[in-house]
């Protein structure tokens, strides 16, 4: 364990060495437990979701804490078919009520299912099928709140390439709107991930070659979802824009980082907006190694100050990194390296509690297979 306060120099960025936590090992399983999502409810229970190979097929599956991440439940499976369910999202209302939407593997295409849970994961409702298409609907993101709106977003490739979709729920998605177009380019749209703001407004970000590079691209909506702004090219870099996320803040400010490749590597960046997405900072670049810095993952304190995580390789395997900011966003600290690991550690996802403690889920191959380990930090 390094002691707190040595600076170790490495490949051209300083990392702030911290008293190391604990790594929890969340699953003990015979083959891969990958693609982690996380919630917190108004208990500020942590409510875990990811898919797994050990039932020979890829399956849904929930854990949560009710102790701040001190101990778990055991693993519960949520969906028993004979298709592959995989990339589930997460997200719960200040009612506590558990939202979680997947992709299942149909014959021919891939469609988007959805579930509800209104005693904290112990039982689930029926899978709900949102979408019917020809082509692959894939990579679902979703919000919710406590007056029953719950909307979901996801890329389908039916036109020929891929557009992002959108439906909602008024009712606790018991009933769901139509599905929804909001892309209409030449090329792909991708990678779509939706927030929402105190105030119930929806933002979503997405990728999009259509320029000839891909860059990510924002839309909102004032109304529920009912219209939508006109699209709002948000990077102008030389590289590919992957994996954007989002999150708004309670003071009118949105947060994005995502991965650009550069010419020889991927690197993590970051843009913010003070006034609802009408207007946006310069893009700040958060990480400077000789590695390859990939799939970032965003939170949100209570003190309205962004954070973030990445997998890095610049030790020679995947780990973990960390950078955060205390003033809103404007500055951030030494990125720390958080974990160290002899496999591979990566697919992190994070969620800040009450206070103000960052909670990290990832998937690290360590013992021989991928299997989900936790940890806290401040």
């Amino acid at each position: 364990m390094k002691k707190r306060g040595l600076l170790v120099l490495t490949v051209g960025l300083i990392f702030l060495a911290q008293d190391a936590r604990a790594d929890k090992r969340l699953t003990w399983t015979s083959s891969y437990s990958y693609h982690p999502a996380i919630a917190i409810d108004s208990n500020w229970y942590l409510n875990v979701v990811w898919d797994d190979f050990t039932p020979t097929n890829w399956e849904i599956f929930f854990k949560r804490s009710t102790d701040m991440g001190a101990t778990w439940t055991a693993n519960r499976r949520i969906t028993w078919t004979s298709n592959s369910s995989a990339h589930p999202a997460i997200a719960v209302g200040w009612d506590d009520i558990l939202h979680v939407v997947w992709e299942e593997g149909l014959p021919g295409n891939e469609e988007i299912f959805y579930k509800i849970s209104e005693d904290g994961g112990a039982t689930w409702s029926a899978g709900k099928r949102l979408s019917s298409s020809t082509g692959s609907s894939l990579l679902p993101s979703l919000v919710a709140n406590s007056g029953g709106m719950v909307h979901v977003v996801w890329q389908d490739d039916a036109p020929g390439n891929s557009e992002i979709y959108y439906k909602k729920s008024t009712d606790h998605g018991i009933s769901w709107s139509p599905s929804r177009r909001l892309t209409w380019n030449a090329w792909n749209s991708q990678y779509p991930f939706l927030a929402m703001d105190p105030a119930d407004n929806l933002y979503l970000v997405w990728t999009d070659d259509t320029s000839g590079s891909r860059e990510v691209y924002f839309r909102q909506s004032w109304n529920a979802g009912d219209t939508w702004t006109t699209t709002k090219r948000l990077t102008w870099l030389s590289g590919l824009a992957v994996a954007p996320d989002i999150v708004a803040d309670s003071i009118g400010e949105l947060h994005i980082v995502w991965e650009d490749a550069l010419p020889s590597r991927e690197a993590i960046y970051y843009k913010r907006t003070q006034d609802w997405g009408t207007r946006w900072e310069v893009t700040k670049r958060l990480s400077w190694t000789a590695g390859h810095s990939q799939e970032p993952s965003l939170g949100i304190d209570s003190d309205d100050n962004p954070r973030v995580v990445w997998s890095d390789d610049s030790s020679g395997n995947k780990e973990i990194y960390y950078r955060k900011s205390t003033n809103l966003g404007a500055d951030w600290t030494a990125a720390q390296r958080i974990t160290s690991t002899s496999g591979v550690s990566s697919q992190p996802v994070i969620a800040i509690d009450v206070n103000g403690e960052l909670n990290l889920i990832w998937s690290d191959d360590t013992p021989g297979n991928y299997e989900l380990y936790y940890q806290k930090r401040s």
